[in-house]
């Protein structure tokens, strides 16, 4: 296999230069280290402004999201190499050590390549006075490679902990999974979370047909009714930049579906957590396939904005309200269907966010749970009697799915479960009616998914 070298070092009059794509990624890391950025919303635009773009973008986006994916496992790999610990060095430092680790383990770049770009780095972002710190710790770090730092590190580990160096993720999430997945596919669940995300298009109803997206170059999967896979730049494909066609997993694709298909009376449908719009574009046009209509309803006023601007195509796009779902302004019984897409750990979208895993923890975990269970129970006062509701997150915990939903029903006498029906994922759903996908069953994100039907009381 030839070797990947990235974009090429640059030097002027004796002074160190580095290459655009690099710096891009530093840059990202950065704003992800210091300001809990997201790398999927500061890279592009990273990119954009410094011209980067090709194979430089690529591997700049490589650079950026392998890194943060396999944060805590070079932040042991660094201080292995150093004898001291990440939090005793200066964070920029830090930074240019984890990516100049990803390069000279995980990419093709040659060792001797990884380590002068990251004294080169270092030099330009942190100062000289490092340079001398930085070829030594790199050159330490690349004397081995990733399974042979992995075998050193995992020494003295149980099984978990092994796992959790090997596919890098904190063992809390580990444990996690291994309570919810049988022992031959824990790892296989992991490794998933570390696979680059597909890009997923979806036709909104009645605005875009998938043979659209087909006729460009988009592939089919029965797992997307309403979308194809698209390679390449997705706002390229025919239909994105009007907005009758969206960027959108196809497990989110699911969630629509799962509550559309369910039976309720005719009447309003809420998209009670609509931000960013996604959901709600497809719910929209689902709903008015059946004479129907959508409202969207979303606390934040930025994230209005995004629902707007993903339902800006449809004639008289539907309503789109700025309220709190906890305190919502509608009378009780007002809606046929009501979608809860709480706010959530996001454990789901792993691949998505590369950074998520190591800034969540169990606490995080604890401190949703009241307004998650807050939410469900006012998407089920806006239900009407014989309406459904469809609970949903964004994570596969237990506490943030089954614990939830079996404290609500437990406290309240006007609530049943519904099976959900998704001949698309079949052996997603449980004996129990719920549904859990899994990237490395499905291809989706691993969403949760149970449909509740109102019950008359009295």
């Amino acid at each position: 296999m030839a070797e990947r070298r990235g974009p090429a070092r640059r030097r002027s009059h004796g002074r160190r230069r580095i290459d655009p794509a690099r710096r891009a990624a530093y840059r990202t890391l950065r704003e992800v280290s210091e300001h809990d950025a997201y790398a999927n919303l500061v890279l592009p635009e990273a990119l954009r402004g410094a011209g980067v773009s090709g194979r430089d973008a690529a591997f700049a986006t490589e650079l950026t999201n392998g890194t943060l994916r396999a944060l805590g496992s070079y932040d042991l790999i660094i201080e292995a190499a150093s004898g001291r610990a990440p939090g005793e060095f200066d964070p920029p430092l830090l930074d240019v050590l984890r990516l100049g680790a990803h390069q000279a383990l995980a990419m093709r770049v040659p060792d001797h390549a990884a380590v002068a770009a990251s004294v080169d780095l270092a030099g330009v972002e942190v100062g000289e006075r490092v340079t001398g710190l930085v070829n030594a710790v790199m050159r330490k770090i690349a004397a081995r490679d990733l399974p042979a730092w992995t075998e050193l590190l995992s020494a003295g580990e149980d099984e978990l902990g092994a796992i959790a160096i090997r596919t890098h993720h904190p063992r809390w999430i580990v444990q996690a999974y291994a309570d919810l997945l049988p022992a031959d596919e824990l790892v296989a669940a992991l490794e998933a979370n570390n696979a680059p995300p597909q890009t997923w298009l979806t036709v909104r109803p009645g605005l875009a047909e998938v043979d659209e997206l087909v006729a460009a170059g988009a592939a089919l999967d029965p797992i997307a009714p309403f979308g194809a896979r698209w390679s390449g730049d997705p706002s390229a494909a025919p239909g994105v930049r009007e907005g009758r066609v969206g960027v959108q997993d196809p497990g989110s694709q699911l969630v629509a579906l799962a509550l559309a298909r369910g039976d309720a009376p005719a009447g309003r449908w809420l998209d009670l957590c609509a931000g960013p719009g996604g959901k709600a574009a497809l719910l929209a046009g689902l709903a008015r396939e059946r004479g129907d209509e959508l409202i969207a309803a979303e606390p934040q006023p930025h994230r209005v904005r995004l629902v707007e601007r993903a339902l800006r195509a449809y004639p008289s796009p539907p309503e789109v309200v700025v309220a709190d779902g906890t305190a919502p302004p509608w009378a009780a019984g007002s809606f046929a269907r009501v979608l809860a897409d709480v706010p959530c750990s996001g454990l789901g979208a792993l691949r998505r966010r590369p950074e998520a895993r190591w800034r969540r923890d169990p606490e995080d975990i604890a401190a949703l749970r009241p307004l998650q269970e807050t939410l469900l129970g006012s998407a089920l006062d806006l239900a009407e009697p014989g309406g459904l509701v469809a609970y949903v997150t964004c994570s596969p915990h237990r506490a943030e799915t089954a614990e939830v939903l079996d404290a609500v029903l437990a406290a309240r006498a006007d609530a049943e479960p519904v099976r959900a029906e998704l001949p698309e994922a079949p052996a997603a759903t449980g004996p129990d009616g719920r549904v859990q996908l899994w990237p490395h069953r499905d291809g989706t994100d691993a969403m949760f998914i149970a449909l509740l039907r109102k019950r008359a009381t009295g």
